[in-house]
């Protein structure tokens, strides 16, 4: 007989703990079960010189904050996965680890969840898996010659565990960028495919960018307000070296190889589009849109103008050099290439009438058409900081009460 418990949460991240945190102050019954442990993909999906994002001030959960010396600062990988076992312990979070969940589907009102150890049936399930779940490979990858190393982005470590020689680096946003610089500063030869990004300045008039988004309300906008969202890519930042702002018209300075977007792969050699500088002119309008947005903002709060040292639309522009077509990945040495190419979503084990064709979450801020599942965790849940750190509690919040409500 599967074991009878009122709410199970699928996944062991930073919104399955919020979620916990919520339930617990409701007194309501619930399991955690994580496929691996708590925090995961911090441990075994990050290279590591990652650091967080963000400055450590906003490493925030419901009734846990940064308690660090560094606020202003980037925090290293580890003490990111410190932060999150803290609050599992903190607020004493019922989790299983090591419990892959195979499938869930409805029994009566109830669910079925389907689990290599063992059944359980509770009214409400709460997906909690996050996003970033299955590797998102371009074809191309099928074609490259077999000696080739291959590496998705959420398996790359350090420089040292790759064999001597070059690196093709496919993909140039936030990943794929800090990768390729984590590369060219341990003297690797770096060959970086340009695609579609967003850069933003790390500071700007003496804050960081994630004060001025926060403070301008970006955080709390509503997918309604931002009907482009979805198709916009993140901001291009870094928390490494104390934090910088990533500039790709700098890459060649240091040695990197610019090339347009991957087109294909055949005997060994990869042909590229001309598109590497138009690609770079694209990311830099995210950088004067910005700063309008955030000096505009600055008037009307009466902080004023910006000195002409800090406008962003005096940097110098400086051409990048002419990008190959045609790369002959022997004769140019390269023996390893890393996919920072993005992840899709994997809700295979969902057995319900809760996804579209593609496969995507169907939901409305996170409540689906089955009563009692829903959907936690995700980007543009409900607004734009669903999926982050600090952002993810709202959302949990919301889903607890429902639960709470429920008889």
């Amino acid at each position: 007989m599967p074991e009878r418990i009122e709410t199970l949460i699928v996944g062991g991240g930073q919104a399955a703990l919020a979620l916990s945190h919520h339930l617990r102050a409701r007194g309501r019954e619930h399991l955690i079960l994580e496929r691996a442990r708590v925090a995961e993909s911090w441990r075994s999906e990050r290279w590591d010189s990652l650091t967080f994002q963000f400055p450590s001030w906003s490493m925030q959960l419901p009734g846990h904050h940064y308690g660090g010396d560094d606020p202003e600062g980037f925090a290293p990988r580890d003490e990111v996965v410190r932060f999150l076992e803290e609050y599992r312990t903190k607020i004493a979070a019922p989790v299983r680890e090591g419990v892959t969940v195979r499938a869930v589907s409805a029994r009566g009102a109830r669910h079925l969840v389907e689990t290599d150890a063992g059944d359980y049936e509770a009214v409400h399930v709460v997906s909690a898996t996050g996003p970033y779940r299955e590797p998102a490979l371009p074809p191309a990858a099928a074609d490259l010659p077999r000696e080739i190393v291959q590496v998705h982005s959420s398996r790359y470590r350090n420089p040292g565990a790759l064999p001597p020689g070059a690196v093709l680096v496919v993909g140039s946003g936030a990943s794929g960028c800090q990768i390729a610089e984590d590369l060219a500063a341990a003297g690797r030869p770096v060959f970086l495919s340009v695609g579609r990004h967003r850069r933003v300045p790390r500071r700007y008039r003496g804050r960081d960018v994630f004060w001025w988004i926060e403070r301008m309300g970006g955080l709390d906008q509503r997918l309604a307000e931002r009907p482009d969202a979805r198709g916009t890519p993140n901001p291009l930042v870094t928390g490494a070296a104390g934090g910088h702002t990533i500039d790709l018209r700098e890459y060649p300075r240091q040695g990197m190889t610019l090339l347009g977007h991957l087109r294909g792969a055949r005997e060994g050699r990869l042909y590229f589009a001309d598109d590497a500088a138009a690609e770079i002119a694209r990311g830099d309008e995210g950088m004067t849109a910005f700063a309008r947005g955030a000096d505009e903002w600055a008037l009307r709060e009466g902080l004023g103008p910006p000195r002409e040292d800090e406008r962003v639309d005096r940097l110098p522009i400086d051409p990048i050099p002419p990008t190959p077509p045609l790369l002959d990945l022997r004769a140019r040495g390269i023996t390893s290439a890393i996919w920072a190419t993005g992840f899709r979503p994997d809700f295979g084990w969902v057995r319900l009438p809760v996804l579209d064709a593609a496969g995507e979450a169907v939901h409305r801020e996170g409540f689906t058409a089955r009563p009692g599942f829903y959907f936690l965790g995700l980007p543009w849940l409900s607004k734009l900081k669903s999926s982050v750190l600090c952002g993810v509690g709202e959302d949990a919040e919301r889903i607890a009460a429902a639960i709470a409500a429920h008889p």
